[in-house]
């Protein structure tokens, strides 16, 4: 068998296989016995049927299969073992007159998109913007009061609050505001205030002491959801729709939560043991969590930022498109000759990022490693833990339940793709110059503002 490739351009070129009797008259005849055992002739037991006969009946399907699976692993076999970095699928251009299977020679002609060779001009003198978020007070003060209420616990309150639950009797009131006659009355009932969706119903709650009364209208608290109204009245779904009126509530008991104190307890429960021992370490912590996150948030702002400005130095590419639309069609059932154009135009842009980003993988050999998803997977499971309360869960829970997230392959996948695009845009970040500008929280969320990014992105690179 012979196989070659002719360029035709710089991103199409041409593959073509020449395929010889003694390349597939074997295979051929191993196939045909095979036949002969699993589906013998009438007379004939199984591997018994004569050859000539096995020929005659099977022989041209069999050869057509034969040959055509051949050329395609020699295709593709030429692809990697001569590293062709070729787009899409190989299209099939041209074959032998009719593909007569009396002949013993074939030749087959492929034509192939092929990668456009990039500079991916990511050195110093590619300008990049990075916002730096300022850490302010308030903010410091807000997650102090956020993390403290978190790691609080319930105590009988005075008075309804914020965040507050509210126990009591609940009753169905008629149109004169008194109990209805044979209506619902929940002994045991509990309302959370600060849940309601409608605020005039919270409000009627706002500061209600134990003993006192409070008429409100569940159903309006929940917008009429009839899964929510009968949890709180308890009745069947199918009966919610029918009480919609107003109801009492006579106050028995408050719970809100108290704060967690500045105590050893809390810094262990909060940041590990032997981690923060006093006040100043405590918010000294504090903004440093918070300034982690926000470096997440200014890492993500320049991502965009790199992209838009690596394929602007980048340019105009050019593409096999018509090698491509082929793949497409084949690919998407939904995509057909009548609509491939304006499919292809609109994932263009895409495609190049994604040539761009793998030549930036070459040009610094960036590659994922095993550590990479495990690294990946475990801060998966943490930020999952930290959800339920669990910030500092032991390293062996959090590696056990690693590992069965990388037993699924599409999460190995997608974590592997999340580490080589942390990669690429990090290894943009530490081989390119950065133009840094410290801005405040309302800064940075005017910059993904449509109206208000390309403003502050210019105004930035100046």
């Amino acid at each position: 068998m012979n196989v070659n490739y002719a360029p035709i351009d710089k991103v199409n070129g041409e593959i073509t296989v020449t395929i010889e009797e003694k390349d597939y008259t074997d295979k051929v005849e191993k196939q045909l016995r095979e036949i002969s055992q699993r589906r013998p002739e009438p007379g004939f037991r199984p591997g018994k049927t004569p050859m000539g006969l096995l020929r005659k009946k099977y022989g041209d399907a069999v050869k057509y299969d034969v040959i055509n699976q051949e050329v395609g692993e020699a295709v593709y076999k030429y692809i990697n073992d001569e590293k062709l970095h070729v787009l899409g699928n190989p299209v099939p251009v041209k074959m032998e007159e009719d593909f007569d299977l009396n002949n013993k020679e074939f030749t087959f002609k492929f034509k192939v998109g092929v990668a456009p060779e990039i500079d991916t001009h990511v050195n110093k003198d590619l300008h990049v913007p990075y916002y730096n978020i300022t850490v302010s007070e308030e903010m410091i003060n807000n997650e102090d009061e956020q993390l403290r209420k978190r790691f609080g616990k319930q105590v009988p309150g005075e008075a309804v609050e914020p965040n507050a639950l509210v126990k009591g009797v609940i009753t169905e009131l008629d149109e004169n505001g008194q109990p209805k006659a044979e209506g619902i009355v929940v002994e045991n009932g509990i309302v959370a205030p600060s849940y309601f969706k409608d605020k005039a119903q919270e409000a009627l709650f706002d500061g209600k002491k134990v003993g006192e009364t409070v008429v409100f209208n569940p159903a309006a608290t929940c917008e009429g959801n009839e899964t929510e109204l009968s949890s709180m009245l308890n009745i069947d779904k199918e009966e919610a729709a029918n009480h919609h009126g107003d109801f009492q509530m006579e106050i028995k008991e408050i719970i809100v939560v108290q704060p967690a104190e500045l105590n050893e307890e809390y810094f262990e429960n909060l940041f590990g043991k032997d981690k923060v021992h006093n006040e100043e370490e405590y918010r000294n912590a504090i903004k440093e969590m918070i300034s982690n996150a926000l470096n997440n948030d200014s890492f993500y702002r320049f991502s965009i930022d790199a992209k838009n400005d690596v394929l602007k130095a980048v340019g105009e590419i050019e593409l096999p498109e018509q090698v491509l639309k082929e793949f497409l069609m084949q690919r998407e059932e939904k995509i057909t000759a009548e609509n491939v154009d304006e499919a292809f135009a609109s994932m263009r842009q895409q495609l190049v990022w994604d040539l761009v980003a793998e030549a930036i993988a070459k040009q610094f050999e960036l590659k994922v490693e095993q550590a990479d998803l495990m690294s990946l997977a475990m801060a998966t499971v943490q930020q999952q833990l930290a959800q339920y309360g669990m910030a500092n869960a032991p390293k062996e829970m959090v590696e056990k339940y690693a590992q069965e997230i990388l037993k699924d392959k599409n999460n190995v996948q997608r974590l592997a793709q999340q580490s080589m695009d942390f990669k690429v845009f990090n290894a943009i970040k530490e081989n390119a110059t950065l133009d840094e500008k410290e801005v405040s929280t309302d800064e940075f969320r005017a910059l993904f503002a449509p109206e208000l990014g390309a403003e502050a992105t210019e105004a930035a690179a100046e």
